[in-house]
């Protein structure tokens, strides 16, 4: 039953964890259920079942990990294919990516000043941090 893209709707409608799929959200049908199961995925504001009929026009929330993606189906499909034909799946509002780009420069700002060592700590830097580490105790 692999169909591919269609964009006029003749398909009528496919299953939100296999489109969730298709428009690679996620990496697995597996992970799409879950989302959906606890809640990280809406239509049109609604917590939707992973079997729910996905329509073209659809209004979709997705929170995956950090990021939160609004956006509207503009095709359907329940094939996965290459991410250039996964990009015409749907079409994401300007606020979305607004707001995924301010979250990301956040993010991106906190971490800035962090440097990780260059390697692990050898024995007598093991013993110091050992050491710290029971100052608080006492």
């Amino acid at each position: 039953m692999s169909q591919r893209m269609d964009p006029s709707g003749t398909l009528g409608s496919v299953r939100i964890d296999v489109w969730l799929w298709a428009a690679r959200f996620f990496r697995t049908r597996t992970l799409a259920r879950q989302a959906i199961d606890t809640g990280k995925v809406e239509v049109g504001g609604q917590r939707p079942k992973a079997s729910r009929a996905l329509r073209v026009g659809d209004a979709l929330r997705i929170v995956r990990g950090e990021e939160t993606f609004e956006l509207e189906v503009l095709a359907l499909s329940d094939d996965r294919g290459p991410a250039s034909v996964a990009r015409q799946l749907y079409r994401e509002s300007e606020a979305s990516m607004k707001a995924r780009e301010e979250a990301r420069l956040a993010r991106r700002a906190a971490r800035d000043g962090y440097r990780p060592p260059e390697h692990r700590p050898d024995k007598r830097a093991r013993r110091l941090i050992r050491a710290l580490g029971d100052i608080d105790l006492s």
